[in-house]
């Protein structure tokens, strides 16, 4: 971890902060998506860089070290999408492999539509690329998390309650499950978790003081309005098909695949009509955060797939 290095570049009015290892002439752009921060990558930040490639995981605006925008409710997948780009221009970096999770499925989807030119391969744990569109959660109860999250006020007080550490403690739990985080009627999502419920082994302690020390800093009005607050974001694409070289891993008890849909889009090929190129391994103990839970079977997969494909770009 102490080879890591953290820069803070200026792009689009912002200091955003850059964590980066390695310095092989093909780079990987680790993007991160709720509750994490770059650091979720450290494993296959540390892998990629011995194996002989340029590692860079940026913390999106207003989350970790990085600044957050004046007006935090008109942040938008848009601006990570330009973030990204001015990121790699900043760097001098023209092509890269993106590995993305949870929504840095998003800009990563975008950054592939329209720039289409600068992109080697895309890693996605968890989330195959969906266009946007109607909402994947629409036939779920009033109860469940995004939607609760999605109400202005009702997260912020909610998480207000607690410290930051104890919050993304108690979302990791939640997370970690198989079972679709709906809270009752009369329930908040963060009494979900019982304060006596343990953290999942593989997720330390020093592990939640990161997130927590970190998460004190940048505080969650940025992180709530993207992603939640932004998902009816509309964009103007004509064809949204992809034509990039992909590999979704898929954890088998990662409560995602249990949206409605989203087992039935990835297991019967349908995902593949957006993405024809698309390899799809399932990790059969996989959670929500497997990259995390398996870092050596994940950084296998991952290796597997840039080694390839660096080999196909040349």
């Amino acid at each position: 971890m102490d080879q890591i290095q953290h820069n803070f570049i200026d792009v689009n009015g912002l200091k955003l902060h850059v964590a980066e290892i390695g310095s092989g002439p093909t780079t990987v752009v680790f993007l991160h998506g709720f509750p994490e921060i770059w650091y979720s990558w450290r494993h296959q930040m540390i892998a990629v860089a011995r194996s002989g490639f340029r590692a860079i995981a940026p913390d999106h605006r207003g989350y970790g070290l990085s600044e957050p925008p004046p007006e935090p409710e008109k942040a938008s997948f848009s601006d990570l999408l330009a973030d990204l780009v001015g990121i790699l221009d900043f760097l001098g970096i023209d092509k890269v492999f993106l590995v993305v999770k949870d929504f840095g499925v998003r800009p990563a989807y975008l950054f592939s539509v329209f720039h289409r030119e600068r992109v080697l391969g895309v890693v996605s744990v968890g989330v195959p690329f969906f266009p946007p569109g109607p909402r994947l959660y629409k036939e779920l109860p009033e109860g469940f998390y995004i939607s609760r999250w999605r109400e202005p006020g009702r997260a912020e007080a909610d998480f207000g309650r607690f410290d930051a550490k104890t919050v993304v403690r108690n979302i990791y739990i939640l997370f970690s499950r198989s079972e679709i985080p709906i809270a009752t009627k009369n329930q908040e999502v963060m009494d979900m978790v019982d304060p006596s419920t343990p953290l999942p082994p593989w997720f330390t302690e020093d592990d939640l003081n990161t997130y927590g020390a970190l998460y004190d800093k940048s505080g969650f009005t940025t992180a709530l309005h993207v992603p939640y607050r932004s998902l009816g974001e509309e964009f103007n694409i004509r064809d949204q098909r992809v034509e990039v070289r992909m590999l979704l891993m898929m954890g088998e008890k990662d409560y995602f695949l249990k949206f409605p849909g989203v087992e039935e889009y990835i297991r019967s090929g349908k995902a593949k009509n957006h993405v024809p190129d698309l390899e799809i391994s399932f990790l059969p103990e996989g959670t929500h955060f497997s990259q995390e839970q398996f870092p050596e079977q994940v950084n296998q997969l991952l290796l597997s797939f840039l080694t390839k494909h660096i080999l196909i770009n040349e």
